[in-house]
């Protein structure tokens, strides 16, 4: 790019190559990956105007990889695509990765490619030079297939309030993938017929779901709903990839929310420090919308990052974590739960687990960051957000799997303030997170650690989760539900990385303890590294943490703040009973 090139702050054309390919001649066939092409095309024509004449389209036996390098340089011509121009790129089909001295190389696999020779491959980086080479401000690169070596960095305004016509005014290469090099994309199972996970979540995108709340859709948006959707669906083993190749612009849909904005505002004119005068622009919220469902995850986000991070806001922030508190409650109360009923269907059990993550998404971030970053005097907050919802009135009557079931989103909330205790070596959030005091009506029991009727609830109706689609054959379903769900707020909070997994199995082995512990039994909840253990899964989790806990004794975050009544031989003497009960375990 020419850092002294002036962009205006609309469109002058819009260009689109879309690739898909079923029938490979040298690798496994797609079933879907032409239809997903053409549903791209179809709606840059019919939504965005893409003229019909500037979408190249290439499937099956069109997609070779003189065809694909011929057509995607075509827009380089000067003649043809002017700067003020932009470019979809959108690419169904197998992805490859190999490992180079610099780390992993992405490849696509054109219709005549063999994963066995990279000569008939496509680098990812051929693209993404050969893209400086195109005069088009904005390209957007859309790859449903999953591969490595991907450099991408994330918009560092990502949610913020911008200008619709300064977006527009700035380069850009964004790039969103169905996946990372070690998954597996989905060839079916979308939301739509005939269409693979990610490009259904994509078309949705594009029509309407990733819009703001004036009905803006840029790539930002597209992005981050795309990348929400697809982590959390249930037929999902992949986690798309999105970011910035190069610059900080951002690809804008449908510019005639601005140009109907201008038209109707009077022209008002400016002047600046420098004394030029210009026309006044207009303030639309950009921002990408991470929920579909409230749209309200980054000015959370946000917030809470501000007022925890400001001593003299701590009022604010009480205030702010007591309001979402409240809705989280009148949202998951009997009026929108009801107990009634006498007998449940799968789908309408699917059902109610995906409205109670859907109501927690906000209330998650909140724990999440609390247990990351509150100080000594904020962790109170984060024990009155468990003791408040713990409380909260659940019924008395009714089916009993929905009163059994209303403990489903407090355990989500353990589970995510947990890890992140973890991640940061947290323990006394740890241990709120684990043993914020209750005290439950009806049981006269006094006051005791939440652990006991969120996991005493939840493992009532263990089997239960085995309604889920694709948890049927699971040993541990609500487990491997929380692993999958949870990852993708761990993940953008917290950055965790592959070590995700081995935190999850950390705070459930210290799940289970901890439960057997303040039960004063040989039993807590298993969970995923159970089968790992009873399987010979390398290095069993549970071994591996057990043993090095006892390595750190008294010195162990976890002691010293308190769990296991602030105990190593106590611990040690939790572990020795478990024990037993794993080897019980008959997961084979």
């Amino acid at each position: 790019m020419d850092p002294k090139t002036s962009y205006k702050s609309s469109y002058q054309n819009s260009w689109a190559l879309v690739i898909g390919i079923n029938k490979y001649v040298h690798v496994s066939p797609l079933s879907y990956a032409t239809n997903d092409a053409d549903g791209v095309a179809a709606v840059l024509i019919e939504k965005f105007s893409f003229p019909k004449g500037n979408i190249k389209i290439l499937l099956d036996d069109q997609a070779t990889i003189n065809n694909i390098r011929k057509s995607f340089m075509g827009f380089s011509d000067p003649n043809r695509v002017t700067s003020d121009d932009r470019l979809i790129v959108f690419f169904a089909g197998h992805g490859y990765t190999v490992p180079g001295k610099r780390g992993e190389v992405g490849f696509l696999v054109p219709v005549d490619g063999k994963t066995g020779d990279l000569d008939t491959l496509i680098r990812w980086d051929e693209l993404t030079r050969n893209a400086e080479l195109i005069p088009a401000k904005h390209i957007f690169f859309l790859m449903d297939a999953c591969y490595g070596g991907l450099a991408l960095q994330r918009s560092p305004t990502f949610g913020s309030m911008r200008f619709l016509g300064d977006m527009l005014q700035r380069y850009s290469r964004q790039v969103l993938t169905a996946g990372k090099a070690d998954e597996t994309v989905a060839d079916g199972n979308g939301v739509r017929p005939g269409h693979s996970i990610f490009t259904a979540h994509l078309l949705d995108a594009l029509e309407g779901s990733a819009a703001t709340e004036e009905g803006v859709v840029t790539a930002n948006g597209v992005m981050a709903y795309v990348y929400d959707r697809v982590a959390r669906d249930q037929y999902s083993h992949q986690t798309p990839h999105y970011g910035f190749v190069d610059g900080d612009g951002d690809f804008i849909f449908d510019t005639s929310l601005l140009d109907k904005a201008r038209a109707s505002e009077p022209r008002v004119t400016t002047q600046d420090a420098t004394g030029e005068k210009g026309e006044k622009d207009i303030l639309i919220n950009t921002s990408p919308q991470v929920s579909a469902v409230t749209g309200k995850d980054a000015p959370v986000v946000d917030a809470m990052k501000e007022l925890l991070s400001e001593p003299s806001k701590r009022i604010k922030l009480d205030d702010f974590i007591s309001l979402h508190v409240r809705r989280f409650l009148d949202a998951t109360d009997l009026r929108h739960f009801p107990a009634e009923g006498t007998n449940i269907q799968k789908e309408e059990f699917a059902e109610r687990i995906s409205r109670y993550e859907e109501i927690s998404k906000d209330l998650q971030s909140i724990v999440i960051l609390l247990a990351k970053w509150a100080d000594l005097d904020q962790l109170p907050l984060l024990e009155k957000i468990f003791t408040r919802i713990a409380e909260a009135d659940k019924g008395s009557s009714g089916l009993v799997i929905w009163l059994h079931l209303s403990w489903y989103p407090i355990l989500l909330l353990m589970y995510s303030a947990g890890i992140a205790a973890l991640a940061s070596r947290k323990y006394d959030a740890l241990r709120i997170a684990l043993q914020a005091p209750v005290q439950i009506e009806r049981r006269n029991k006094g006051r005791q650690p939440i652990i006991i009727p969120a996991v005493d609830n939840v493992t009532e109706i263990y089997d239960s989760f085995k309604l889920l689609p694709g948890r049927e054959r699971q040993y541990a379903p609500r487990s491997e539900q929380f692993f999958k769900i949870l990852q993708p707020e761990l993940e953008d909070l917290l950055l965790l990385g592959r070590g995700y997994e081995v935190l999850f199995d950390e705070f459930e082995i210290l799940l289970a303890l901890v439960y057997a512990d303040v039960t004063d039994s040989d039993w807590g909840p298993p969970g995923r590294f159970v089968w790992k253990h009873r399987r010979g899964f390398g290095q069993s989790p549970y071994s591996q943490f057990t043993d090095d806990a006892k390595v750190e004794g008294k010195n162990w975050g976890a002691i010293r703040a308190g769990l296991f009544q602030g105990s190593p031989e106590r611990f040690v003497k939790d572990v020795e009973r478990y024990n037993e009960l794993l080897k019980s375990v008959n997961w084979r």
